[in-house]
């Protein structure tokens, strides 16, 4: 009973994903072109995410290890 409520629960969670291209609903419109742009966007630029709200990750490491100059700035708080 046990191992065919589980493969009962893998069925349906592998069911949820669909594998085809995302359209609007029946009868519905994709959204109007943003304020300046010349088209209105299709599905798959609405659903990718733009450089500002993903930045790239900087795997810059740090070269070589170099001793940190002091901060005239960095004054302990007054009492």
């Amino acid at each position: 009973m046990r191992k065919l409520l589980l493969l009962g629960l893998v069925l349906a969670v592998s069911a949820c994903g669909a594998a085809r291209d995302l359209e609007p609903a029946a009868g519905e419109r994709l959204p109007v072109a943003p304020y300046g742009a010349t088209a209105t966007p299709t599905p798959g630029a609405l659903l990718t995410a733009s450089s500002q709200a993903r930045p790239e990750r900087s795997d810059e490491l740090l070269k070589s290890s170099e001793e940190r100059t002091g901060n005239q700035f960095d004054l302990p708080p007054a009492n």
